[in-house]
């Protein structure tokens, strides 16, 4: 074999452990922030206790789209902000994965959730809600740390109890998965996985 051919060869085989080793080092690594998700479990209890209190669909409807309008920033600040400790690229690595996994299903939540408001079928929300958001975090977390897709099973599986139990367990299942679960893997990634 050519002394040329053999250059490129090795050059070819140095590349794709290059690779191969970014890759496992980012499955290894995530830019989520559990602190974060503290955060917003935090705030959806608070949100979700006064929704439940709240004297008509439309502001309870209001309460939990500002949860998710005080929601995003945060996350989207903390994943910047861990991302850059790490130095992990923001617009390229595992975060511009997640997001671009995850927008499309928040997108789809967010369309329906005007067409079934319009319908008046407000028992609906919180199982679309829990359902959507969990398949999101579940497509973009397979750019990320194991713990991540199993939280967004999590959330699909209370969705599922929302949509198919009763009307009734709507705001407690919110509470649980928006709450909940966000609190207690919230915990667990900064735990692990440095914040």
């Amino acid at each position: 074999m050519p002394a040329s051919s053999t250059a490129a060869l090795h050059d070819r085989a140095l590349a794709d452990l290059r690779f191969i080793r970014e890759t496992m080092e980012q499955a290894s690594v995530t830019t989520f922030s559990g602190w974060a998700l503290m955060g917003v479990g935090l705030l959806a209890v608070v949100v979700g206790t006064l929704a439940s209190l709240a004297r008509t669909r439309e502001r309870w409807l209001l309460l939990w789209i500002a949860l998710a309008g005080v929601s995003v920033p945060l996350a989207a600040l903390a994943t910047a902000r861990k991302s850059r400790a790490a130095g992990l690229p923001l617009a390229s690595g595992p975060a511009r994965k997640f997001g671009l996994c995850l927008a499309p299903a928040m997108i789809a939540g967010g369309l329906l959730t005007v067409v079934l408001a319009r319908a008046g079928l407000w028992s609906l929300l919180p199982g679309l809600w829990l359902l959507v958001y969990g398949a999101g975090v579940v497509a973009g977390g397979a750019f990320s740390v194991r713990v991540v897709p199993v939280m967004g099973v999590g959330f699909m599986t209370l969705g599922a109890c929302a949509l198919l139990g009763p009307a009734g367990w709507g705001d407690l299942l919110l509470v649980a998965g928006f709450g909940g679960l966000h609190l207690v893997f919230g915990a667990l990634i900064a735990r692990q996985y440095g914040g």
